[in-house]
């Protein structure tokens, strides 16, 4: 997401550095491999629904080029 100038993170706030499941998700039901697959993203008073419809339309080729990446 970085490339695409979009900050977000694949664990919590309080556990960053840490590269396991979110404790959270997995309490909530969610299998080890979901949770390691979610992401964080933080939102705040400056953020505008601009700012949200520009994640949501590079988020697909993020996606994709991360599956991809993970297949070869």
């Amino acid at each position: 997401m970085d490339g695409a100038n979009v900050s977000c993170s694949t664990g919590s706030a309080c556990s960053a550095g840490v590269h396991e499941a979110s404790h959270v998700l997995l309490a909530m039901g969610h299998t080890e491999k979901t949770a390691q697959s979610s992401l964080r993203f933080s939102l705040g008073a400056s953020t505008t629904h601009s700012d949200i419809d520009y994640v949501l339309s590079v988020l697909p080729d993020v996606i994709a080029r991360g599956r991809a990446a993970n297949l070869s």
